[in-house]
């Protein structure tokens, strides 16, 4: 599992010119799921994606996570995320979960966080073409590894 995360003033998904999933402050995980993601690694994820610290405290320092600040989370799967990339000049899926295990994965990841964070958490639509939106606050931006 790759989880790309940029912290935002604000983030939103469309699908078929209609908002599914929106945050003001908080993140923006990109969520790409590899073969054999184990529950274990999704739980962890969950807490990392939660207690990460890349919100400024009062001294200005990234000490701060989004159970601190109580922002939003918006998770959006990416299959393209998780692509073989590493030769030629077009990327390869094979390093990527099947349809079936990332929805599974991925659902499981947006559940555990929901469980977690009370302030909400928010997501596009798995397996749909989304038109994603963004504010990037820092520029902040972080690939994550369970």
């Amino acid at each position: 599992m790759l989880v790309l995360i940029q912290r935002v003033s604000q983030a939103s998904v469309r699908v078929d010119d209609a908002v599914v999933g929106q945050i003001g402050p908080g993140l923006l995980a990109l969520v790409g799921m590899e073969p054999g993601d184990t529950d274990a690694q999704i739980r962890r994820m969950a807490d990392r994606l939660l207690g990460y610290r890349v919100f400024g405290d009062e001294g200005g320092k990234m000490n701060r996570s989004l159970l601190d600040t109580g922002g939003g989370l918006l998770l959006v799967s990416q299959f393209t995320l998780a692509a073989d990339t590493a030769s030629g000049m077009r990327p390869g899926f094979s390093t990527a979960a099947a349809p079936a295990e990332a929805e599974r994965g991925f659902n499981q990841l947006v559940e555990t966080c929901r469980q977690k964070h009370a302030p909400g958490v928010e997501t596009g639509r798995f397996g749909a073409h989304m038109v994603v939106s963004l504010v990037n606050d820092g520029p902040v931006t972080f690939l994550l590894r369970p």
